[in-house]
């Protein structure tokens, strides 16, 4: 399994149900900032723009592809003139949340899309490294996948078959991840830093090294082991590793643990003693301290709670709903 697989794989991930937006004259709505997802989608018909907080606007055309990503506040317009109202109530006052239609003009737009949402230490690990927007043109050669994705979206929203919830919720999680390589090879092609982890996955050094602490995460590796896998000296990886992915070495080892072993407390019934020694440490009290520190509770605690759930009912169900 490549090093982006294996990140992806312990990510708390709940799909959000597609949603198609129609629209016509002068509108602006405003969405607040707080979100834990990543909201994609494509313009069907029309135009639009969109600023997230903090980035340039951005003019999206038919058959362009969007992420916002990072919790970030953002306006979805006509223009960059019309006034901005919240957009909240407009989804909640919609009969169906699949299909919402505003303004009183004809439709001129159409946008369709969906939402992933991730929990809290989730959400630290991969959105922060994300841009606020992230714009795909229709001519670019690496739409073709998310427009394929996103048709598939739609055809499952207009005519619901058997499986159509699991189909969803995979196509969901390809746009995502073909968002991410779009990211990272733009940034790769423009000499720019992707950021955080996922610019460190792209460096052969770093990388190598995060490839073996994902294999073998309950080995005892030192940094003296890593840097020499890697063709390195110690001091010098130890350098670049913080550089690029934002923590030390054995930082990051020990963050990585406790998302393995997060997963395992999700989806198994082993106990939190037979976990603390499959993750290498030799008592549980130093696991369920080293769990509390990166995870925020103890595993007991992580193991019992439900999933937070939204507090409205829209709160999960639409790209464009806060």
């Amino acid at each position: 399994m490549d090093a982006l697989s294996h990140v992806l794989s312990l990510l708390d991930v709940e799909s959000a149900l597609p949603s198609r937006f129609e629209v016509g004259g002068p509108w602006a709505l405003r969405f607040p900032g707080g979100y834990r997802h990543a909201k994609f989608g494509v313009v069907l018909g029309g135009s639009c723009w969109i600023s997230p907080l903090d980035a340039e606007p951005a003019l999206l055309r038919q058959g362009d592809c969007w992420m916002v990503t990072g919790g970030r506040p953002y306006v979805m317009s006509s223009d960059l003139e019309t006034r901005a109202v919240d957009a909240v109530p407009v989804f909640m006052a919609a009969e169906s949340i699949e299909r919402v239609r505003y303004g009183d003009a004809a439709v001129d737009t159409v946008l369709f899309g969906g939402a992933l949402t991730f929990d809290e230490s989730s959400a630290r690990l991969l959105l922060e490294i994300l841009p606020a927007l992230l714009h795909v043109p229709a001519a670019s050669d690496q739409a073709d996948v998310l427009h394929m994705a996103l048709r598939m979206l739609a055809q499952e929203t207009a005519a619901p078959a058997l499986g159509s919830g699991f189909m969803t919720q995979r196509v969901i999680h390809m746009v995502f991840v073909q968002a991410l390589r779009i990211y990272a090879s733009t940034t790769a092609a423009d000499g720019r830093p992707a950021g955080g982890w996922l610019s460190a996955l792209l460096d052969p050094q770093i990388g190598g090294a995060l490839r073996l602490i994902h294999e073998e995460a309950a080995r005892k590796w030192t940094v003296d082991e890593l840097a020499a896998s890697v063709g390195m000296s110690r001091s010098s990886f130890a350098e670049k590793f913080k550089t690029v992915v934002g923590s030390p070495p054995l930082d990051y080892l020990m963050r990585w643990r406790m998302h393995a072993a997060g997963r395992e407390l999700r989806e198994t019934d082993r106990t939190v003693h037979a976990i603390a020694g499959r993750w290498g440490y030799g008592s549980e009290s130093a696991f369920s301290n080293a769990f509390k520190r990166v995870m925020g509770s103890t595993p007991r605690d992580y193991r019992s709670r439900r999933p937070p759930q939204p507090a409205e009912p829209y709160a999960t169900a639409s790209p464009y709903h806060s």
